[in-house]
């Protein structure tokens, strides 16, 4: 892992390209605002109880099947180090914040984009679902936790981004 940039983008859309009949058209309808907030903050906390427990079985036995027919429990673990032993369960408290609202991408993967406003440092996601096994299940996680005072685009301030570019994993 040669760089922290961002976490399974690459190989949401990688496959994405390789799942047959991923198209938009067949995707379900777009989540409900509460089903929404629950598909959420289910699966920040789940990444939050893998973080404390050093244990991501659960974790990755929750993802679709395209993820884990091509990486292990231990690759999420690699690629969340930076976050062991760190506690995000606060969100469970909070409201999500869209910074777009839910659509269906191209490659037919749910995209939510969101943060909670927490403080002292603000906690985003990125987090992508595709149909795996008659329902969706989380294939991309992009989860950032920064100080107030800096911008997305500049990267300053960050305390905690797990982010790994998992095109080198294996290689």
């Amino acid at each position: 892992m040669k760089h922290l940039s961002r976490i399974l983008a690459i190989v949401a859309l990688a496959i994405g390209v390789a799942i047959p009949g991923s198209a938009v058209a067949q995707s379900p309808p777009l989540p409900t605002p509460f089903v929404e907030e629950v598909m959420v903050k289910t699966s920040l906390l789940t990444f939050n109880d893998a973080n404390l427990t050093g244990n991501y079985a659960v974790m990755y036995a929750k993802m679709a099947k395209p993820f884990r027919d091509r990486f292990t429990a231990d690759t999420l673990k690699q690629a969340f180090k930076v976050f062991a032993g760190k506690r995000i369960d606060l969100i469970a408290a909070k409201p999500i914040v869209q910074t777009a609202p839910a659509k269906f991408a191209s490659n037919g993967f749910l995209m939510l984009r969101g943060y909670f406003d927490t403080t002292p440092s603000r906690l985003s996601y990125e987090l992508d679902f595709a149909v795996s096994e008659g329902e969706l299940k989380l294939i991309a996680i992009d989860v950032k936790v920064r100080d107030p005072s800096s911008s997305d685009a500049g990267g300053a301030g960050l305390l905690t981004h797990a982010a790994t570019d998992f095109s080198a994993v294996g290689k």
